[in-house]
């Protein structure tokens, strides 16, 4: 057993589950292919529910399950804003508009599929294994 938790014969038979793949693809699909102010725009619009999902989670860790602060890090961390984040989205956002290159459809379907896709990873999870 590694660190992790994974030994090697684990490691051997792991299949990735396709409904977990979608969403990282996307995010490195938009990287790649979107521009910067729509793709800032969605990812923005994207982390802020994340930073929701996040709060929920530790709430419940803590409320059902007796999870201390060293347990529920991981999300108390992303449940916090970050203001010098939202400044920097906020400022590419300007930059793209200022400069003609936000594409406001774009970034709304951007940032839809991105919901969907995340969706699509949380229920993928609680699937049973094939």
């Amino acid at each position: 057993m590694t660190a992790c938790g994974v030994d090697a014969e684990g490691a051997a038979s792991y299949a990735p589950r396709p409904g977990c793949q979608a969403y990282p693809s996307y995010v490195a699909w938009l990287a790649l292919n979107g521009s910067p102010a729509d793709a800032v725009l969605a990812l923005t619009a994207n982390f802020s529910a994340w930073g929701g999902y996040c709060a929920t989670i530790a709430t419940a860790l803590r409320r059902h399950y007796g999870f201390d602060d060293t347990a529920c890090a991981f999300f108390d961390f992303f449940a916090e804003p970050s203001p010098e984040l939202d400044e920097t989205a906020t400022a590419a956002v300007r930059a793209g508009l200022d400069a003609g290159r936000l594409t406001e459809s774009l970034a709304h379907e951007y940032g839809r599929l991105l919901q969907h896709y995340e969706a699509m990873f949380w229920s993928t999870l609680v699937e049973p294994t094939p």
